[in-house]
């Protein structure tokens, strides 16, 4: 079970500590985008979005965005925020991961995935040995197949938190 567990859970994408994680040697950061960036219903990046990820960039990080979703929904994300993409990534396969991290040439301790999900972002990010970021999803819309998943994160968080290793609101680094 413990590779469902995230190595670091902050409540946003606005509240994570990327200098510190600059500092720990990640060169990539790969970012969800439904529910993690923005609402799946969002059709173009925010102005706070933008200036995060230029923020990001400005640090010497590499913003990626690693998404399940296809073309047409990533793309204007991607052309908004100046930023490469993977679209129709499958995860938690390990398929796209493994393409970014040849690509850019970069180890798998060199990069921190951060998602709202422990089924597809969370396992598969543990899965390749990447810093595993969970936070809390943006809006309670969800695609249809993401619903399911969310009732079995339920059965995987009800487990870790019976344990006292992870409970929902309760943040760290």
């Amino acid at each position: 079970m413990h590779i469902f567990l995230p190595d670091i859970y902050q409540k946003s994408i606005y509240t994570i500590n990327y200098q510190a994680l600059k500092n720990a040697g990640i060169k990539i950061i790969l970012f969800d985008l439904d529910n993690t960036l923005v609402p799946v219903t969002a059709t173009e990046p925010t102005k706070k979005l933008k200036e995060l990820f230029e923020d990001i960039k400005k640090m010497g990080l590499k913003p990626i965005i690693l998404s399940n979703s296809g073309q047409t929904r990533v793309a204007p994300f991607k052309d908004g925020l100046y930023v490469d993409a993977a679209c129709s990534s499958r995860k938690p396969l390990k398929r796209k991961y493994k393409k970014i991290i040849d690509m850019y040439n970069v180890k798998p301790s060199q990069i921190a995935a951060v998602g709202d999900q422990l089924l597809t972002d969370v396992l598969g990010a543990n899965r390749m040995g990447i810093t595993s970021i969970l936070i809390n999803q943006i809006s309670t819309s969800d695609f249809v197949w993401t619903k399911f998943n969310r009732f079995v994160e339920g059965l995987i968080l009800n487990h870790f938190k019976k344990r006292g290793v992870f409970s929902k609101g309760e943040y760290y680094e």
